[in-house]
């Protein structure tokens, strides 16, 4: 598990940070003499927080900025906490068999990726798991939706979704993917002890291998002829559904 600062680039990005989630900025540069205006504007809004801003050449923003193209602006940002796949199996134990794990295999939206972490830390779920790739990570607009939650829950970054699948499994966690194409109602799952729960990107849903990794695959009933949720509303159902179980249990 790491938490480290890093660096931001881009006027866009650095906006959003500012505006977003100003306690984890730690200092902005801006070019010296750069002549487009949401340059001051960011000026104004950083130290309006109390946020340090330095005034430096373009040559020190390429240094910081990494191959990114940074239009004058750069801002070193405090990272949330990472997991490695490797340090999920710690996690799983310590839960002593009431491990409740849930893997989001694309989520696109930050603010989608946000609701998501919030419902999972009212839940108290043990890990996100979430791929590195093509898929939206922590970032200051998902921080300002979880409501703090990005910082409390462990999201675990995974190469492999479907080799983490594969790990969970051999834990002794059963693996339920949600889809729509199933006749498998999700209030006929036993959800009870270690458990994790799979939902699909705002696109594509479930990839088909991760899929293939499910014990079982399950859908949300809904008698009011809608044919799915929106991910972030469809984790809270699953989420609570497992809750419910687990009350008393």
């Amino acid at each position: 598990m790491t938490k480290q600062s890093h660096w931001i680039a881009g006027i866009n990005a650095v906006s959003a940070a500012i505006e977003h989630d100003a306690e984890h900025v730690r200092e902005v540069l801006l070019e010296a003499g750069g002549k487009n205006p949401r340059l001051s504007a960011i000026e104004v809004e950083a130290r309006r927080k109390d946020i340090d801003v330095r005034r430096v050449g373009q040559q020190a923003l390429d240094g910081v900025a990494g191959g990114l193209r940074h239009q004058g602006a750069a801002a070193r940002y405090a990272a949330v906490k990472t997991w490695d796949e490797r340090e999920l199996p710690a996690l799983v134990e310590a839960a002593a068999g009431r491990a409740l794990v849930l893997v989001l295999d694309g989520v696109q939206d930050p603010h989608n990726f946000g609701a998501c972490l919030r419902s999972a830390a009212a839940a108290g779920v043990t890990a996100v798991v979430i791929p590195k790739d093509k898929a939206v990570q922590v970032n200051a607009t998902v921080r300002k939706t979880s409501a703090g939650a990005a910082d409390i829950v462990p999201v675990v970054r995974a190469s492999n979704l479907a080799r983490v699948l594969r790990e969970l499994q051999k834990l002794g966690v059963w693996i339920y993917g949600l889809a729509a194409d199933t006749d498998t109602s999700l209030y006929g799952l036993d959800l009870r002890g270690n458990v994790a729960l799979v939902l699909g990107g705002e696109a594509e849903g479930l990839r088909r291998l991760t899929r293939e990794h499910c014990d079982g695959l399950a859908a949300i009933p809904m008698p009011g002829g809608f044919e799915s949720l929106n991910v972030s509303v469809a984790t809270g159902v699953v989420l609570f559904e497992a809750v419910r179980q687990r009350q008393g249990s």
